[in-house]
C-alpha cells in the first residue's frame, strides 16, 4: 500500500526519516523556522516544503492530497522545561494544535501520527490530553497513544519519553496496530560519542571557564554524560545521555559533557547529539549554520529509531 505522508511542525525531518525507513514517502512538508529548513532541504530534495507559519496555510490550496499525517507539534507550552500553559500558552503554541485540526477536516487523512513530551498526559489534570483525544475522536479518528522512553524501543542510550499518538480512521487497522515491544538496549554511549578523536577546541573546557574547577572535581568517569546545572554538576549514573532540549541551542547549561580518554572535559558535539537522535550518519548537518541553529534542531528532534519501529507496526495494521 504505497500511502503518501505530509509532515507538520517538520522540524529537521526526524519523524519523516523514521517513516521513510519504513518505507512510506514524504510528498509535503511545513516548517516556520528558517534555520530547521534549511537543514531539511539539504536532506529531502524530492520534498515540497513551505516555509511558513502553519497559520497562514490554505489548508485546500496549499496542501496536496496526502494519506498520513505526521506531526509532532510544538510542546513548549506543555513541557517541565516550559511553563506548561498548554492552550493558554502566551505564544500561542498550544493552540497550534487546532492548526492541524483545520488541516484534517479539509483533507480527511486515513492515519494520524502525532508526537509530544509525556507531560501533554497529565498537563491540567489531564484536561488538555482528554480535550485532544476527544476532538480527533470526534473527527471520526480511533485513537491510540502511548508514551516510549527512547532507551527501551529505540537502541539509542538517551533517556527521552515522548508520547506518540497514533489515530486510524478504519477501525479494523486500529485493532491491529500495536505499538512496538521494549528491545534490549546494545548501543553503548560510545557508539554515537567519539571519546577519543581529537575535536575542535571550541568544544573543550578550560581553566578560563569560571565553573572549570567544579567540573574538574564532579567529573571522574570516560563511561558516562554529565550536565552543569547552573551551581553544580549533574553526573547520569544509568550511563544514559540527559534527554536533549533545544535550549542547547542557547549556548547554556544543558549541552552534555563528557569526560575525553585524555582526561579532558568537552561538551558534545552537533553531530553526536544528532547521533544521540537515532539520525543515520549520512544525514546533512549544513555547513552554514551556526552550532547554536543545530543544538536547537537535533534537541526539538525525535528519536528516528523509535518512530521508524513505530511506522513498521502501521505498516503492519494496514497490510
Amino acid at each position: 500500500m504505497n500511502l503518501k505522508c505530509a509532515s507538520f511542525f517538520a522540524g529537521v525531518g526526524g519523524i519523516d526519516k523514521g517513516f521513510e525507513k519504513a518505507g512510506f514517502e514524504t510528498i509535503y512538508a511545513n516548517e516556520m523556522d528558517k534555520n530547521a529548513s534549511i537543514t531539511y532541504k539539504a536532506n529531502y530534495k524530492n520534498v515540497h516544503l513551505d516555509v511558513c507559519d502553519i497559520r497562514d496555510l490554505n489548508e485546500k490550496k496549499d496542501i496536496p492530497a496526502f494519506d498520513i499525517m505526521l506531526a509532532g507539534f510544538p510542546c513548549q507550552a506543555f513541557s517541565v522545561a516550559g511553563y506548561r500553559q498548554g492552550f493558554d500558552d502566551e505564544k500561542g503554541r498550544g493552540n497550534l494544535f487546532f492548526e492541524l485540526v483545520r488541516i484534517i477536516k479539509a483533507k480527511k487523512p486515513k492515519i494520524l501520527f502525532l508526537e509530544n513530551v509525556k507531560n501533554l498526559v497529565s498537563h491540567d489534570d489531564g484536561k488538555t490530553f482528554a480535550i485532544i483525544s476527544n476532538t480527533l475522536e470526534d473527527l471520526g479518528y480511533h485513537v491510540k497513544p502511548m508514551v516510549l522512553n527512547a532507551s527501551s524501543y529505540g537502541n539509542i542510550p538517551q533517556t527521552r519519553e515522548r508520547i506518540y499518538i497514533v489515530c486510524f480512521k478504519s477501525v479494523t487497522q486500529y485493532r491491529k496496530f500495536d505499538f512496538p515491544k521494549p528491545i534490549k538496549l546494545e548501543m553503548t554511549l560510545k557508539s554515537v560519542i567519539d571519546f577519543d578523536t581529537e575535536q575542535d577546541q571550541r568544544y573543550y573546557y578550560t581553566e578560563k571557564c569560571s565553573f572549570y574547577n567544579e567540573l574538574r572535581d564532579s567529573m571522574k568517569s570516560s563511561d558516562t554524560c554529565y550536565q552543569w546545572r547552573r551551581v553544580y554538576v549533574r553526573e547520569n549514573k544509568s550511563n544514559l545521555c540527559p534527554t536533549l532540549t533545544a535550549n542547547m541551542g542557547t549556548g547554556g547549561h544543558n549541552v552534555p559533557l563528557i569526560l575525553t580518554h585524555d582526561d579532558r572535559i568537552r561538551k558534545l558535539t552537533p553531530r553526536e547529539c544528532f547521533n544521540l537522535q537515532g539520525f543515520p550518519d549520512d544525514f546533512i548537518l549544513p555547513e552554514t549554520l551556526c552550532n547554536g541553529a543545530l543544538y536547537k534542531q537535533a534537541g526539538n528532534s525525535v528519536v528516528v529509531s523509535v518512530i521508524e519501529r513505530i511506522a513498521n507496526e502501521i505498516k503492519k495494521a494496514i497490510e
